[in-house]
């Protein structure tokens, strides 16, 4: 996946307030790769959820910051 189309994907699945859990699906096509799992308010539990998968490196969290740039983790 190219990485200005991952970042696109980021883009769009970013929460306007609250965090996104993510998860990557290698076998889909490039720009449909990313795919929501579950929407948090609160950061604490958006990666508690993330530490109860599997694979850790297949997910991460999303979020807008204090100065609404778009945050990865």
């Amino acid at each position: 996946m190219s990485k200005d189309l991952f970042e696109k994907e980021k883009m769009k699945l970013t929460p306007e307030t609250g965090f996104n859990l993510v998860g990557i699906d290698y076998f889909e096509d490039s720009g449909s790769q990313l795919y929501l799992i579950e929407y948090f308010e609160m950061y604490q539990d958006a990666l508690n959820a993330k530490k109860d998968r599997k694979n850790q490196k297949e997910y991460f969290v999303l979020y807008k910051g204090q100065n609404d740039e778009f945050c990865c983790r």
